[in-house]
């Protein structure tokens, strides 16, 4: 799981570098040059894409996601163990069907390529199902070791 973790962390703060890089080239060249890159817009919109799917995984990795503890704080043990439960499956089902349905998308518009740098939007689409599988696997992850260590007397988050 660290491996998977920090291939993710990698690809989703190489593709953030990749962005930021990129958008200064293209203010300098608009701006300053004044001959605006074309290929920019285009790219940044396929890389933001990617960032925030596997900034999404790399938050589950983490625990990172928002979360407003108040009202299970307020629960019984039992109760607060059900739910956590309950979340972590009802949140694995969601994703894998948001993982399936993203593969279809994705299926579907393979023949279609954008405008300017005539890439497949299937390698765009893949983002959503690879950053929907991903989470699902961390989601469950953390689920087994939250039951582990609910068992052995240890509080769930």
């Amino acid at each position: 799981m660290r491996l998977f973790g920090k291939v993710a962390e990698f690809s989703a703060a190489f593709a953030l570098f990749v962005l930021v890089v990129m958008t200064i080239g293209a203010v300098f060249m608009r701006y300053f040059i004044g001959q605006p890159l074309q290929w920019t817009e285009e790219m940044s919109g396929m890389l933001m894409i990617w960032v925030v799917m596997l900034g999404g995984v790399v938050a589950e990795r983490d625990r990172a996601h928002l979360t407003i503890p108040f009202l299970m704080e307020m629960l019984p043990g039992k109760l607060r163990r059900v739910i956590a439960v309950l979340v972590a499956v009802l949140s694995i089902a969601l994703l894998l069907y948001m993982a399936w349905l993203g593969y279809r998308l994705a299926e579907m518009a393979q023949f279609k390529v954008t405008q300017l740098l005539k890439v497949s939007w299937f390698w765009i689409d893949l983002a959503v199902p690879v950053g929907a599988l991903a989470t699902a696997i961390y989601t469950l992850y953390w689920l087994i070791h939250d039951i582990k260590q609910s068992d052995s007397g240890d509080k769930m988050q």
